[in-house]
């Protein structure tokens, strides 16, 4: 990149030169380098097929900087590709053949066979039913699929700016800057009917005006990374496949706001995030697209990185500009809300990644065209990360308004070993379940809403005929106490309490009236905790017990459920983790713990009441269930 300063010509004429370069590419090998891809041994792949290719004496390049052109083929650590289920995942464009279940082993015929001689390997493909799909365009998993937020997640290098730019990175940024106010960038985001992508589904537009409307001084603009739902990974995929697109809307909402300081709130768990947020973040401050006076504009923007210590509770957003401020993270009384009284007090803008992801396109193409998608309340597409019993899993994107059937089914390809549908718990610990006659309702903000589930942030956990409701329902209810900030009494000790009685009635111990204080708990937490994680706490219990009241009754009165074969939950000190503190011993409410200071601790399973206090007060995770 150019050291001298950089203003709109000079851009342009950079875009121009990086689309030259992008139209030069003859051939390009493409290795999913997301998470998943990445700890199947994806970047060895890379290696080997890259050094194969050079000692055949074929040409290659990394990125768009270099001048040897479309005689090279260029290599590519791309994004995440979102078929998870059949990573490790190559690609060779233009022909768009991918290869699924790569090997090391298989470097060689690749080149060899495909890249030298244009043939296709056969047994890399992928097969459904018989049917062999050489182009990823044709394969339904695809196919089905309306890829906006997602399009370069999988196509492109992350860490190269110059291509971001080659594909209209920064247009949008351009635009708002130099053609809109801060008034009417509000107004075409509010006209696109573009709601919050992590859960409540706010209008996003409404949010920034408020901001915008604030006294002048000081306002922040902050990105919630965090994602904390259980087989959640939307955001993830965006901040390590395409992080400019979230720099970029970062920068719009910046404009609109009056703002000139920024914040991405990503969960450490995210090491490849972090880094590739950094990396972009470096270069755009290279370049003169984050800094001062941004392309000789009055417009300043810096941003940071902040990396949470993956307590579930700061995806509320009080609570994750508490933890950016050094304090535990903890929500607070609303009002006043985050717009009025957010970062340090200030007026803030928060929105998750895939909001973010969105706006470049909008200010694009315009509010009209991101209307055109989706339904009339809720506009648009929806990134979904696809788990559990179904045959394919892994991240998709289609428009607001699918149904869980064409999700399931179409795209998904059905539940795994030809097994009936049960439900699907969908928005996390905070949503919930939604069974058979679910499946053809439409996925958006109201529609969910009405049957008491939510979106969130678009986990969709798929089950099938054996699964077990209740103890669904305790895994959840777990995973909250556990996360459980403390701060509000129905929270802290409400949860525990719910966590105690579901407990017990997957140890086949319940009774009739577990089944009234689990209706009569559910209603009081969700009316009397402090935030909204807490008071949605409850959300999987109420909706099983709407839906699967008899596996209750299974438990309570037969005292046998068919789909957990006896078996009873049992907490384990794991001894490789535990370094013998004595933290669980201590409280242990029914002296269950035993063992010596510095020595790995055991749990009598005979006194254990399973209530999970040891669980939730051991620092190193060496509590588990078995």
């Amino acid at each position: 990149m150019p050291k001298r300063k950089l203003t709109r010509e000079r851009l342009d004429a950079l875009r121009l030169e990086a689309k030259t370069l992008l139209a030069a590419n003859t051939r390009e090998v493409l290795i999913c380098a997301g998470t998943g891809c990445i700890a199947g041994g994806s970047l060895n792949i890379y290696d080997a097929v890259k050094q194969l290719c050079e000692e055949k004496g074929l040409k290659t390049r990394v990125s768009l900087k270099q001048e040897d052109g479309g005689n090279a083929l260029h290599f590519k650590k791309t994004g995440c590709h979102g078929f998870c289920e059949m990573g490790p995942l190559l690609q060779i464009e233009p022909d768009g053949i991918l290869y699924t279940h790569v090997k090391v082993e298989d470097a060689a015929e690749i080149v060899e066979r495909t890249i030298m001689k244009g043939e296709v390997i056969d047994r890399l493909l992928y097969t459904l039913d018989g049917k062999t799909y050489p182009k990823d365009s044709e394969i339904p998993f695809y196919k089905l699929q309306k890829r906006l937020v997602l399009e370069n997640c999988g196509y492109t290098d992350a860490e190269d700016l110059t291509e971001y730019i080659a594909r209209d990175g920064y247009v949008a940024f351009e635009k708002a800057l130099f053609e809109m106010t801060d008034e009417g960038i509000c107004k075409e985001i509010l006209d696109s009917g573009l709601r919050g992508r992590g859960g409540a589904g706010f209008p996003t537009g409404r949010k920034w005006d408020s901001v915008r409307k604030q006294p002048k001084g000081k306002k922040y603009v902050v990105c919630n990374g965090d994602e904390g739902d259980p087989g959640a990974f939307m955001d993830r995929s965006i901040m390590e496949g395409n992080p400019h697109s979230i720099i970029e809307g970062m920068l719009i909402a910046a404009l609109a706001a009056g703002s000139d300081e920024g914040y991405i709130y990503v969960r450490a768990e995210y090491p490849l995030a972090v880094d590739r947020l950094r990396t972009a973040i470096e270069k755009a401050e290279k370049l003169g697209l984050l800094g001062d006076n941004i392309m000789g504009t009055p417009f300043s923007f810096h941003l940071h990185i902040n990396r949470g210590a993956g307590a579930f509770v700061c995806g509320e957003g009080s609570a994750l500009t508490a933890s950016i401020e050094g304090k535990r993270g903890m929500p607070r009384v609303k009002p006043p809300r985050t717009v009025e009284h957010g970062l340090w007090g200030q007026p803030t803008v928060l929105n998750n990644v895939e909001t973010y992801a969105n706006v470049p396109l909008i200010i694009r193409k315009g509010a009209g065209w991101f209307r055109s998608i989706g339904t009339e309340k809720s506009s648009g597409t929806k990134a979904f990360a696809l788990t559990g019993n179904v045959v394919n899993t892994g991240l998709i994107e289609v428009p607001m308004g699918t149904t869980l059937r064409e999700i399931i089914y179409d795209i998904g390809g059905g539940i795994k070993d030809g097994k009936k549908f049960k439900a699907v718990q969908i928005g996390g610990p905070a949503g919930g379940c939604l069974t058979e006659e679910h499946l053809d309702m439409p996925l958006d903000f109201d529609s969910l809403k009405s049957v008491g589930a939510i979106i969130g942030s678009g986990g969709l956990v798929v089950m099938d005929e054996d699964t077990c409701m209740v103890e669904t329902a305790r895994f959840f209810m777990s995973f909250t106490q556990n996360e459980s900030c403390g701060k509000c009494v129905p929270c802290r000790e409400g949860t525990k309490r719910m966590l105690e009685i579901l407990t017990r009635i997957v140890n086949n111990e319940g009774t009739m009236d577990d089944l009234d204080l689990l209706e009569s708990l559910s209603a009081t937490i969700s009316e009397a905790a402090l935030c909204g994680l807490g008071q949605a706490a409850c959300n999987p219990v109420i909706s099983t017990l709407k839906y699967f009241r008899d596996e209750y009754l299974a438990h309570v009165v037969d005292k046998h459920c068919p789909h957990c074969n006896g078996r009873k939950v049992q907490l384990v000190i794991d001894p490789k983790l535990c370094r013998g503190c004595g933290k669980c011993r201590k409280n242990c409410p029914m002296e269950a713990i035993s063992g010596e200071i510095r020595q790995p601790h055991t749990i009598d399973t005979e006194k254990c009441i399973k209530c999970g206090a040891c669980w939730s007060n051991c620092p190193f995770g060496a509590i588990r269930e078995e």
